[in-house]
């Protein structure tokens, strides 16, 4: 097979939750355990750090990951979905995986897949250990895909477990409610390794301080262990002045990723990085933790987290698609209302989405273009449409995400902005 098949026998013949959603989700270790210990076991070849989280977990990885690397060390990194390129979801050093790897691994490991009967998460993850263990990696930052007791990449012992946030997002596979949530995220919590809590919540701190009791794990909640004083912005940075609470020592911190959300995961990513500066046997000097972050996006390639695509006029685009995250992108949103004399949102959502929850957060005074991108995953335009005059917003229907935009930009002046976004896959195909 060359590429191109490579790649189709994956999306299509194996099926991919990016594709299809739950249909493709097999949970368990079992499959690739065994998958794993035919390949040598690769994921004990280096050290690893593990994020979960319902938002936050693509921006915190790369902000670690890029701290790693400028503090001099060979870093993997694997993350999930990808925008455009399948390849982005394994990375060393902020270079994709070549094209002629992913043929080589599916070509070597045709049979035991198929054998096996492997997920396409499963194939990647392995894929990922595989690749980062071949290329020297000395420290991969590993994501997991959807939860954590049971998602593929559970398989590692890493020296820090990561939980970004806990929010209502795929209740089908999770459970109904925050605390059960909170409960498959703490899954990756292991015995006497440490984790770090991004976002404190009442409804979910017992559970995870439960499992770290339960696993001899030392919990730490990151804010609590670094306050954000101050906050500002200039030109392509966020500037952030941010206390230590261990020691009072002061840092300002510039950060090349723009969401207003960013304060989050900032706090979480230097909260991973002094546990591990702290108590594994990674170094984290002061430089290139400064260095990492104010180059996090440029460093390893991250894109889509309220970017900035043209200025004349502004049009920015955000991955956020759940109601947990799309609250900070609708406080941007009611920003550029503020400072634009008019606002256009092209939006689209995948199929399954619960928009009860979504919909009622956004502005009410900005003009819709309801669009789909092309996946079979995608929610007709007209049905969003629907659902959106329900919840008292104002629009219309274009129905290619190509199109829509091109239309929002002929209703646009130099002094009005565009917003795009609703799912990864609108997002997608604009970048």
């Amino acid at each position: 097979m060359n590429y191109t098949q490579t790649l189709d026998f994956l999306f299509t013949q194996l099926t991919s939750f990016q594709h299809v959603g739950a249909a493709a989700y097999k949970p368990g270790l079992e499959r690739i355990e065994e998958f794993c210990h035919a390949l040598g076991n690769p994921q004990n070849d280096y050290h690893t750090i593990h994020i979960a989280g319902t938002n936050g977990k693509g921006s915190t990885s790369h902000m670690i990951a890029s701290v790693l690397q400028h503090s001099g060390y060979r870093v993997g990194l694997f993350t999930s979905p990808h925008l455009k390129d399948f390849r982005e979801r394994m990375r060393v050093d902020g270079e994709m995986i070549s094209e002629q790897s992913v043929v080589d691994f599916v070509a070597q490991h045709f049979e035991l897949i198929k054998h096996l009967g492997l997920s396409f998460f499963e194939i990647t993850a392995a894929m990922a250990f595989d690749h980062f263990s071949k290329q020297g990696v000395e420290v991969a930052v590993i994501e997991t895909g959807l939860g954590g007791r049971l998602d593929a990449t559970n398989i590692i012992t890493p020296l820090v477990s990561v939980i970004t946030n806990i929010g209502h997002d795929h209740t089908d596979l999770l459970g109904g409610t925050l605390p059960a949530i909170a409960g498959e995220k703490a899954g990756i919590i292991k015995r006497g390794v440490p984790v770090v809590v991004g976002e404190s919540d009442a409804e979910c701190d017992d559970v995870f301080v439960a499992k770290a009791a339960q696993e001899g794990a030392s919990l730490s909640f990151a804010q609590q262990c670094f306050t954000l004083l101050d906050r500002t912005k200039a030109d392509a940075l966020q500037h952030f002045k941010l206390r230590r609470e261990r020691d009072g020592e002061l840092f300002d911190v510039s950060l090349d990723l723009l969401g207003e959300y960013q304060f989050n995961n900032i706090i979480t990513a230097s909260a991973v990085l002094d546990v591990l500066h702290r108590l594994s046997p990674l170094t984290i000097p002061r430089q290139g933790y400064l260095e990492g972050l104010m180059s996090a996006a440029a460093t390893t390639r991250l894109v889509g987290r309220w970017q900035v695509l043209s200025h004349d006029p502004l049009v920015v685009c955000d991955t956020g698609h759940n109601a947990h995250g799309l609250k900070y992108v609708t406080a941007q949103l009611e920003d550029l209302k503020q400072k634009h004399d008019k606002v256009v949102c092209v939006l689209g959502f995948a199929r399954e989405k619960n928009l009860d929850d979504v919909l009622p957060l956004l502005p009410k005074g900005a003009w819709y273009i309801f669009t789909q991108a092309s996946s079979p995953r995608a929610l007709p335009a007209e049905e969003l449409a629907r659902q959106a005059a329900v919840a008292g917003l104002q629009g219309e229907v274009v129905q290619s995400v190509a199109a829509a935009l091109e239309h929002a930009k002929s209703m646009v002046g130099s002094e009005d902005a565009i917003f795009v976004g609703g799912s990864n896959f609108v997002v997608a195909e604009i970048l």
